[in-house]
């Protein structure tokens, strides 16, 4: 990868430098290289996690953010149609143009794409774990999760609207992608000031897999009827901001990272976070 790097760039004619990634996701020291060399371009060889931790610390600079995608289900590649392949990933970023595209927090947190509450956090979490990375250990992890998984109870408030709901998970997504293709939120977009929630409840796990193929085959927006809306399997609809009460303490992802669950959850876009390197 590094010498591949190196020969497109230096056929562009573009002066660069190649930093290591770390694994404390620490890149406030970028702040202060941009400002003193004039950088325009920083550009992520990694997946999700490590492009949420770095645009999370360049929110507020003048500069275009690039993805090589390297990591376990590279969503927001994915959403945003950056291809696997290096080198063509590559191409794109000196070919491509660069657009805004939204975030959000979730609390103090960053986000570049999609968080989780439930299932499929715990998948992130005991996936952390393995010694092997990939996808077959993904999906090994998501196979065993999914016979013990047992349903949480969420309080959620939502345009001054509350309810209670038992749910295997609640995904919140800015990115149609939860990675390696896989679409549950296949409304989502990366720039229309919305963020997508899915919350799939409690339900045999035969219906439950129905209800998420269903869902990633239609993906019916569920709008608010007091008659209707709670008799869904699966609840799909669209908010700038929400607030979740996690009442039993389900855990958390933010990027397929594992992080520390909260009793309490404020969501909320930020519109135009930051630009994107993409297709044209």
């Amino acid at each position: 990868m590094v010498k591949l790097i190196e020969e497109k760039t230096r056929s562009q004619n573009i002066p660069f430098e190649i930093s290591p990634t770390n694994a404390e996701g620490d890149y406030y020291y970028l702040k202060e290289k941009i400002e003193n060399e004039g950088i325009t371009d920083v550009v992520v060889c990694g997946g999700d996690g490590t492009v949420s931790q770095v645009a999370s610390v360049l929110l507020e600079e003048a500069v275009n953010i690039g993805i090589v995608p390297m990591g376990s289900g590279n969503g927001l590649a994915y959403a945003a149609k950056i291809p696997k392949k290096i080198n063509k990933a590559l191409d794109i970023i000196f070919t491509g143009k660069a657009s805004y595209i939204d975030s959000f927090y979730i609390n103090s947190n960053f986000s570049c794409m999609l968080c989780g509450l439930g299932f499929d956090a715990q998948v992130a979490h005991d996936f952390a774990k393995q010694p092997q990375r990939g996808l077959a250990t993904y999906i090994k992890q998501t196979i065993l999760n999914f016979f013990a998984a047992t349903p949480y109870s969420f309080d959620v408030v939502n345009k001054g609207k509350s309810f209670n709901t038992l749910a295997y998970f609640i995904s919140i997504a800015n990115s149609n992608q939860f990675g390696n293709q896989f679409t549950i939120a296949p409304k989502a977009s990366l720039r229309d000031g919305l963020l997508d929630v899915v919350i799939v409840k409690k339900m045999s796990k035969l219906k439950m897999l129905w209800a998420i193929l269903k869902q990633i085959r239609t993906g019916e927006i569920n709008e608010y009827n007091e008659n209707t809306f709670h008799r869904k399997d699966v609840l799909y609809f669209q908010t700038p901001r929400i607030i979740i009460h996690n009442l039993e303490g389900a855990p958390l992802h933010i990027d397929g990272d594992p992080v520390d669950t909260n009793k309490k959850f404020s969501i909320e876009v930020i519109p135009q976070a930051f630009k994107l390197i993409q297709p044209l």
